[in-house]
């Protein structure tokens, strides 16, 4: 049987003179191509169709400026920036930067959750009997390659506890670059033939392409999916609903469209002869543009994001007749300059057909596609803690001055009474007294903290995120900080799942389409093993993505299992003590599992060093075996060779060379105990281990009791963190564990 490799259809196009079976695939695959790249700004039907969504985008933005106003309010409390919310304006000036401390809690928590140490972010299932490594690695460089654990995750977090949306767009990217090298060249003679014995150094240019994803954090503000009540993006675009992205071009960036063929030529000519009049800032209609805000409480105003066209990005199932005159539904991407300018109508350029738009809210709400900000059930708090702070610190700027009372008919010298070093007040003591101002800041600090706690309640932060404590006494017990890192596991689990399933995950698919799309070189990406770079590179057609190779986010898994290395210790110690024929017909395969757990011990690094895989070795013939043994060069049985086979043509080898350097006996008695090895693991996978159901004698060293696991002898000092049975229970009644 022979195996043919499936063609790129668009970038390997088959030999016409070859009998090839894909020649009429690669023809329609052609059309389709050319299909989704083709203009349609000039079909009556696609522009009037268009032109009825606009006026629906501008309704929706306008529906939601309340919520793009609070949007900006929210980050003004995380960039403490006082506005015109508070309600005392005295002399001091002091922000709380509660809120702020919170969400960077909750940002450093939830990234380290999603990142595990050990650098396994991607889990790939495949129906193949082996595992699809290159696919891994390919996935595991592509979140390198975007920044996804320093850039996107962290800011993603901190934008969807702010506003109570995550949103992502994902795309693909190309960067050129002409770089310069040196090569030595043989100089050419009159005759065109070069001297080999000269070298002259010469400079050479070349271009480098670099394509990889690019995933961009789109904010609240800038995105609309109509209608809102939708469930999901799928089901808004189902019911003739709409998705938009407010995109900010300069001229440049509509120049490179244009060139492009992103927009239409005339169009786009037309949006730059207008751009003056299209330069907005958006201040109407709910269209916010939160990188310009940002970028002023990062202390840039002027000239932050410079003149810019507003244009809407949609996304949108149209309708048209096929060549057969029957109605087809396909998803469509249009660009809007204005009411009455349509930019482009063009299909969904991506081969998948996949939405690049992926959303997800930070809390769902029943019938309502985009969740609600956690910073709006606090807001109030963090207003007044600010207030309460300056109340109390100008109470602490009065209260450091004394109050001198003196009755200014019987004291005329109150000129004189200037403080001063080793000062005379000339007046009777009776008739001037001192007093200080109430000490408000103490009680306006035990109402900040009061108000702190609220916060850190309310966005489920507590202090096995920060340093900060909950409870009323100054030293809490074991069982009480169990107790909060119990609730820390379950905070952060049911926030990082949201993120795992409804943004990171369907990030990896799209990576894995637009890869297949367009990447056609091989690329060198960074394996796990000891090898320190691996070609990677495996054609999957489109089709096959669901049905050969699920792809997820395996960090938050990886993270939860670390718990769960002592259990699969014990259940595999019960399990391997059972002979085979108590569970026939079936059989154990135990080099996943402890695969599995090596990785998790010891981490990719350190695993396959321990945990070698004998397939990935190579083995010699036994000829070329027997040539380098003949030479006096040892050579070590690889595990999968026919011993008895190797053996027999060995003999004979080494009888016609006579074994002038002792090295074919020394091969044959490896061979002699790589195969008695093999018979023993045999003879034990039949009658169970020693010390084990089924084994042959109590046990030796390195074989614990079934279930065992590691535990201090009586009377030694336990494992750190480890609660005491005498402080189980005491001290608040609400502590857990109890008795």
């Amino acid at each position: 049987m022979v195996t043919r490799k499936p063609k790129n259809l668009l970038t390997e196009a088959p030999d016409p003179h070859e009998d090839d079976p894909t020649l009429e695939s690669y023809t329609e695959a052609m059309e389709e191509h050319e299909e989704r790249d083709k203009e349609l700004l000039d079909d009556r039907d696609f522009r009037h169709t268009a032109l009825e969504m606009y006026s629906s985008i501008e309704e929706g933005f306008e529906a939601q400026s309340d919520r793009a106003d609070n949007n900006l309010d929210y980050w003004d409390i995380y960039n403490t920036e006082l506005n015109e919310n508070q309600t005392y304006h005295g002399n001091s000036q002091i922000y709380v930067p509660i809120v702020r401390d919170a969400i960077n809690a909750r940002v450093t928590r939830f990234s380290n959750q999603l990142f595990p140490s050990n650098k396994r972010n991607v889990e790939v299932i495949s129906n193949d009997e082996h595992l699809p490594n290159g696919i891994m690695a390919l996935m595991e460089h592509y979140i390198r390659k975007t920044k996804c654990r320093t850039e996107i995750v962290p800011a993603l977090i901190r934008a969807g506890d702010i506003e109570g949306q995550y949103t992502v767009y994902v795309s693909w990217r190309k960067v050129k670059r002409t770089v310069l090298h040196r090569v030595k060249k043989q100089p050419k003679g009159e005759n065109g033939i070069g001297d080999p014995s000269e070298e002259i150094d010469d400079i050479e240019e070349k271009v480098i392409v670099d394509s990889f994803p690019k995933v961009e954090l789109i904010s609240d503000n800038d995105l609309l999916v109509l209608p809102a009540t939708s469930d999901t993006i799928d089901e808004a675009l189902d019911a003739g609903g709409s998705v938009t992205v407010i995109r900010r071009w300069g001229k440049g960036r509509i120049k490179r469209m244009i060139k492009a063929g992103d927009i239409d030529k005339e169009a786009g000519r037309l949006l730059l002869e207008e751009f003056d009049a299209a330069t907005k800032d958006g201040s109407a209609l709910g269209k916010k543009d939160v990188g310009k805000h940002l970028a002023d409480s990062a202390g840039i105003h002027k000239g932050a994001r410079g003149k810019f066209a507003l244009i809407y990005e949609t996304w949108a199932y149209m309708t048209s007749e096929n060549e057969d005159g029957d109605e087809e539904r396909r998803l469509y991407r249009v660009y809007f300059g204005g009411s009455n300018n349509v930019l482009s109508i063009k299909r969904n350029p991506f081969w998948c057909d996949l939405l690049p738009v992926i959303s997800a809210p930070i809390e769902k709400e029943v019938n309502v596609f985009k969740g609600k900000s956690l910073v709006s059930a606090i807001d109030s708090y963090q207003y007044n803690a600010n207030d309460i702070a300056m109340e109390g610190m100008d109470s602490a700027a009065f209260s450091m001055l004394p109050i001198v009372m003196t009755d200014p008919e019987k004291n005329p010298r109150i000129g004189s009474m200037i403080l001063s070093l080793a000062a005379i007040w000339q007046t009777s003591p009776k008739d001037t007294q001192f007093a200080e101002f109430p000490k408000l800041y103490e009680q306006a600090f035990e109402i900040i903290n009061a108000m702190r706690q609220q916060i850190m309640q309310t966005m489920s932060v507590n202090p096995a995120m920060i340093t900060q404590s909950t409870q009323t006494k100054k030293k809490p017990n074991q069982a009480e900080v169990a107790q909060e890192q119990a609730v820390d596991i379950l905070t952060t689990a049911n926030a990082v799942t949201i993120l795992e399933e409804g943004i990171l995950t369907p990030m990896l698919r799209l990576f894995m389409e637009l890869d297949h799309q367009y990447r056609d070189e091989k690329l060198s990406v960074r394996a796990y093993g000891p090898l320190a770079a691996r070609a990677a590179f495996e054609h999957i057609e489109p089709i096959a993505m669901d049905n050969r190779y699920s792809i997820r986010w395996f960090g938050v898994e990886q993270a939860r299992t670390q718990a769960q290395v002592q259990q699969q210790i014990a259940a595999l110690n019960v399990l391997r003590g059972f002979p085979p024929q108590l569970y026939m017909p079936y059989k154990t395969n135990y080099a996943p599992v402890l695969l599995q757990l090596v990785e998790n011990v010891f981490g990719p690094r350190l695993a396959p060093l321990i945990f070698e895989d004998v397939r990935e070795q190579m083995g010699l013939p036994v000829e070329m075996e027997n040539e380098m043994l003949a030479q006096g060069i040892p050579v070590m049985p690889h595990p999968m060779d026919n011993h008895k086979q190797h053996i027999q043509q060995h003999q004979q080898a080494m009888q016609e060379n006579r074994d002038a350097h002792g090295t074919f006996a020394a091969h044959i008695a490896e061979h002699t105990i790589s195969m008695q090895m093999a018979q023993q693991q045999a003879m034990q996978a039949q009658t169970g281990q020693p010390g084990s159901p089924g084994g042959d004698g109590p046990g030796g060293p390195g074989q614990p009791r079934m279930g065992a696991q590691n535990k201090a002898p009586r009377g030694g000092q336990g494992p750190a963190g480890m609660i005491h049975k005498d402080q189980m229970g005491q001290g608040d009644s609400g502590a857990f564990p109890r008795r």
